[in-house]
């Protein structure tokens, strides 16, 4: 991406991103990724080095538990951000430039790979993650699935990659990871489907997969660097 057009993608996101989650919407996330957080810790060590791309404003890194904490994106949203997270303002394709290599021991993308511009940036993204991630380190994947989701997955005009659980294992794979754990149907859609937003039905719907089966439609891929 040229520095012209990785501009005009910054520009383009900021006005997506302001129109689609308002202030209180983000308050509504943070509360419901403090129990999707928790939920996750069983896969991060509390002592890990974890990286979040494409942190957005940061519902992950923000309230998971690590012992280093970093966090990119293509826009500048470190202001929004603990001091103790190491922001880095930059393209998800390039971190490999912009990151120490082999450092991380735990690297997570959420609703991020639908949006890269092709398949082919999808695999590239997890070769660039092969890269950051310590020997045996951990990749974390939250990711909406076509199949599940079907025509309603268009609804927001920056997604352009379709993805499943399946292709999503494939594109790991092609990049060096084992898949440790793909749980198919996991959470709702979006944070403005039918999740419940108070914390306790958050926690609830989250200790029973029975539930998932009926709502989630995202999938949640857990992958190891095989070398």
């Amino acid at each position: 991406m040229t520095p012209l057009n990785e501009q005009h993608a910054r520009e383009n996101l900021d006005d997506v991103y302001s129109h689609r989650f308002s202030d209180g919407d983000a308050e509504e996330k943070d509360l419901i990724w403090q129990e999707v957080a928790r939920f996750l810790q069983r896969f991060v060590p509390p002592d890990a080095v974890i990286l979040d791309i494409a942190c957005d404003r940061g519902d992950f890194i923000r309230n998971i538990a690590g012992g280093e904490k970093w966090a990119t994106d293509l826009r500048e949203v470190g202001d929004e951000l603990p001091p103790a997270i190491r922001f880095v303002r930059a393209n998800g394709l390039e971190l490999h430039h912009e990151l120490p290599n082999a450092h991380f021991d735990v690297a997570f993308m959420s609703n991020y790979l639908e949006h890269l511009p092709t398949s082919g940036d999808v695999i590239e993204q997890f070769r660039v993650v092969h890269q950051l991630l310590k020997p045996g380190g951990q990749v974390i994947v939250l990711q909406p699935n076509i199949r599940l989701v079907g025509a309603r997955y268009w609804d927001f005009i920056d997604h352009s990659v379709a993805l499943t659980d399946r292709s999503l294992v494939e594109a790991a794979a092609l990049a060096g990871f084992r898949p440790e754990r793909v749980i198919k149907r996991f959470l709702p859609y979006t944070t403005k489907s039918r999740l419940p937003q108070r914390p306790g039905l958050v926690r609830l719907y989250l200790r029973t997969p029975i539930a998932w089966s009926l709502l989630g439609k995202q999938t949640l891929y857990v992958g190891k660097k095989l070398s």
